[in-house]
């Protein structure tokens, strides 16, 4: 009997709505596999098959193209690595790791990280990363793009090629391994809205192919494009305006949401699904274990809406998602959607989608926020604006950041301002005029990006340490001719590195993964090359997109008392703080409560082993919070610590909490 135990095979627990020829297909695919693969991939498909033809319902044949791709899945899944399967067998088991409060993210172009600008030089980064308690890594664009201009590497012309001046596909493997081998993951961006010119589907419709020119949105004349027109917005209407594009060789408008050179992919066609399918599952098996979804907002195409978030985008990611689970469930999706809080939420699950579609999505409104409570000194909009977000899924988590590699769009939504008694329009107009200079009295250095005179829309370029004061100190410090004068220049670099780390304290502490951008920890100020530089004169965002400075980051490890030593000092402490902290796993909501004192914003997080309060002074003067109030929160100010540096908060006579110049506080039990 023991022999014939150790020789039964057991069937394949296949889902009983796999048609029995799309089985044999998958089964022929997997058949160099051991048993125990071919089951574990099996038992996957019953899991996943449902929400894969569910999200496939935009197409005439659901359960047909769940069988095409369900075939691509099993093809990665045998040609996985060993490595990969372990680390996707982990990854079940621990479901929530990027939830956890020690995961920090680090954010850059990977040629401007090192002096080489190779992949394979990014592991020599691995002891600063690790420093800055970072777990989670994200190269921006590297895969093969068409010659400048290509929108900074969203112009992809080859999904499977790494840039040629970066290495090879061979090299991004080999730094995914290394840097896992530290707890550090990879995330790269996938561009799912369009392709390059340039691109092969590209070229063979305008070669005449009709199987690829259905690949894209494709009209004879001007007809339809300016129906569409009447609801579409323009993303740069400086120098890309309108959304369609006449190309003489392909004889037709052509989708342009971006740039002319930037072909949206007609998402509506099976075909496209599919490949796109293929890619993802090829980049996943190259390391990466995260996906920044790119434009996803842009995807479906309905007449007379501004085709974005439309309903089929979150079914097509549940459907992508679902096949990711069955073959690489390591793999986390995270969305690239710049949009209002009531549509962004729907990118981590609401409804029939609760959970599953992306991991990961951006909280670009904790970013527009920050720094309009830096300008104004007041938590009241911010605080509304926040504080109506829905609940999202508890399996999912926000990416938080304080800068990125894109302009500041002030997402200011009007009702917000008026059930704050503020004029949305005037707010917007003072946040860009503070933020570029222009204000009376503003501390900031930026660059003004695409001024819509029309709309009044008028964004923001600059580094977060220039953006925060610390450009106009320095200056300030370079002129000063007497001791009164070192005195302000010396008050206002306290007052900028002050701030950069309230803002910083706040995207750690509002939860999710907080994410550095390349040069922040160190104050990098603006690059003024990227003027001078033929491929970037024509977009100043690149003035916050330095090379990341080795001798800058050395030089303020080893002077702890310069301002970008302080930064340095001040964002490692932050990592350490955070990492102790259950408060901060991503599944427990962030609470954002009214002050007595609107000069201060707070935040608070309600975790089984007790609250955390989170109070940070927006001003340059001393603030006091009643200990009363906090008291009412659930935490008795004289039974806490600030976890920021492990002893009691600082109380005044009455047994407020005092906070000093911008400064922020976590209060905790001990």
């Amino acid at each position: 009997r023991v022999w014939l135990a150790d020789t039964v095979t057991l069937a394949l627990p296949w889902p009983a709505a796999l048609p029995a020829d799309a089985r044999a297909r998958v089964e022929a695919v997997l058949a160099p596999l051991a048993e125990h693969r071919r089951r574990t991939f099996a038992l996957r498909v019953a899991r996943w098959w449902d929400d894969l033809v569910a999200g496939l319902t935009p197409y005439p044949d659901p359960p047909a193209l769940a069988a095409r791709v369900l075939e691509l899945a099993a093809a990665a899944y045998r040609d996985r690595g060993e490595d990969l399967h372990l680390l996707d067998e982990r990854r079940s088991l621990e479901p929530d790791w990027f939830q956890r409060p020690d995961v920090v993210g680090y954010a850059g172009y990977a040629e401007r990280l090192t002096e080489e600008g190779t992949l394979a030089a990014v592991a020599g980064l691995g002891d600063h990363l690790s420093d800055l308690g970072v777990r989670y890594l994200h190269l921006m664009p590297l895969l093969q793009p068409r010659p400048a201009p290509n929108d900074g590497g969203y112009a992809v012309a080859d999904y499977r090629s790494v840039r040629s001046d970066l290495g090879t596909m061979e090299d991004l493997r080999g730094l995914t391994t290394t840097l896992r081998e530290r707890g550090i993951s990879v995330c790269l961006d996938l561009v799912l809205n369009h392709v390059a010119r340039e691109h092969a589907w590209a070229r063979a419709a305008r070669e005449g192919d009709e199987h690829y020119r259905r690949y894209f949105h494709v009209y004879p004349d001007r007809e339809l494009p300016d129906a569409y027109e009447r609801t579409l917005l323009e993303v740069f209407p400086d120098f890309a305006p309108g959304n369609f594009t006449w190309d003489e060789q392909l004889q037709g408008w052509v989708w342009t949401t971006f740039n002319d050179y930037q072909w949206d992919l007609a998402w509506d066609n099976p075909d496209v699904f599919a490949e796109l399918a293929d890619i993802i599952l090829f980049l996943a098996n190259q390391g990466v274990e995260i996906l920044r979804l790119d434009a996803i907002a842009f995807l479906w195409k309905r007449m007379g809406t501004q085709c974005q978030n439309e309903p089929e985008v979150h079914q097509l990611t549940q459907a992508l998602r679902a096949l990711a689970r069955i073959t690489a469930p390591a793999l986390v999706f995270k969305a690239e959607a710049i949009v209002g809080p009531n549509e962004v939420v729907h990118y981590l699950g609401q409804g029939q989608h609760h959970g599953k579609v992306s991991d990961l999505a951006y909280h670009n409104s904790l970013m527009v926020q920050i720094w309009s409570m830096l300008a104004s000194a007041d938590a009241r909009l911010a605080t509304h604006a926040l504080g109506r977000f829905p609940v999202v899924p508890a399996t999912t988590a926000w990416i938080t950041y304080l800068r990125c590699h894109d302009d500041i769009g002030w997402a200011i939504d009007d009702d917000d301002a008026r059930s704050v008694m503020v004029d949305g329009h005037g707010h917007r107009t003072f946040l860009s005029d503070y933020y570029s200079g222009e204000f009376p009295g503003s501390w900031a250095t930026g660059l003004v990006f695409q001024h819509n005179p029309a709309t009044g829309d008028k964004r923001i370029s600059g580094s977060a340490a220039s953006l925060a004061g610390l450009e106009r100190a320095l200056e300030l410090t370079e002129r000063a001719i007497d001791e009164q004068g070192a005195q302000e220049a010396a008050s206002a670099v306290d007052e900028a590195v002050a701030r950069l780390l309230l803002g910083y304290a706040v995207v750690y502490g509002f939860g999710g993964i907080p994410v550095i951008w390349s040069g922040d920890e160190v104050a990098s100020l603006g690059d003024d090359a990227w003027a001078q530089a033929p491929e970037t004169a024509a977009d100043n965002r690149w003035v916050h997109r330095p090379r990341l400075d080795a001798q800058a980051v050395a030089e303020a490890a080893a002077a702890p008392g310069s301002a970008p030593g302080r930064v340095l000092r001040g964002m490692q402490q932050l990592a350490r703080a955070r990492s102790g902290l259950p408060h901060l796993h991503a599944s427990v909501a962030a609470e954002v409560v009214a002050a007595p004192d609107p000069a201060v914003f707070v935040v608070v997080r309600r975790h089984p082993v007790g609250p955390m309060v989170q109070l940070y002074n927006l001003t340059a003067t001393p603030r006091t919070v009643p200990g009363w109030w906090v008291r009412e929160l659930g935490l008795p100010v004289d039974q806490t610590i600030d976890a920021l540096n492990g002893y009691p908060p600082s109380l005044s006579a009455d047994g407020s909490v005092y906070l000093s110049t911008y400064q922020p506080v976590w209060l905790v039990r001990p």
